[in-house]
């Protein structure tokens, strides 16, 4: 139902080892955002997607799909503070994306978005056709015939074959 995607997974981790390498890990200004943790489960007819957005302006958060490509964009801006002397941060910035797949048998036409507490929630309803459904099974005292036509109409039951030989 989903697949989860980062395009930056790799690129981060070879940056941290760069920072490690030249130093710049003990820089006390805050660093580029590396990830938004996400959470992901179906309860009922519905599946639930939470992403981690702590301190982020909710005018900055987009939400779109695209096919089956479910893209959540938002942006953490450093505090401007005048004659700020900063010792230490420490809390991420920037902008960033995280792209999921998303199944065939989600309906993304009533995707519902909110965010609250620094989280944001996701709701995408299990199409209609895809919904588990209990067939009803009834009882016939005598089976049932079941006639097949050809491609010109004509019938093909096995009474007419016999009454054709």
């Amino acid at each position: 139902m989903l697949t989860a995607y980062d395009p930056f997974a790799g690129t981060s981790a070879a940056f941290r080892a760069l920072d490690q390498l030249t130093g710049r890990s003990g820089n006390p200004t805050a660093r580029a955002l590396s990830g938004m943790p996400m959470d992901a489960y179906r309860v009922g007819d519905n599946f639930v997607a939470h992403f981690d957005l702590p301190g982020v302006d909710p005018g900055s958060i987009d939400v779109s799909v695209e096919g089956n490509t479910l893209t959540v964009s938002a942006e953490r801006s450093v505090p401007q503070l005048e004659n700020a002397e900063w010792a230490i941060a420490e809390r991420p910035f920037g902008s960033y994306t995280r792209q999921l797949m998303l199944g065939r048998s989600l309906d993304t036409d009533r995707l519902e978005a909110s965010y609250h507490d620094g989280v944001l929630t996701l709701s995408i309803p299990v199409a209609e056709k895809a919904r588990s459904r209990k067939i009803t099974v009834t009882r016939a005292d005598t089976p049932a015939s079941v006639e097949s036509r050809t491609i010109e109409g004509e019938s093909s039951s096995a009474e007419t074959r016999a009454v054709e030989s």
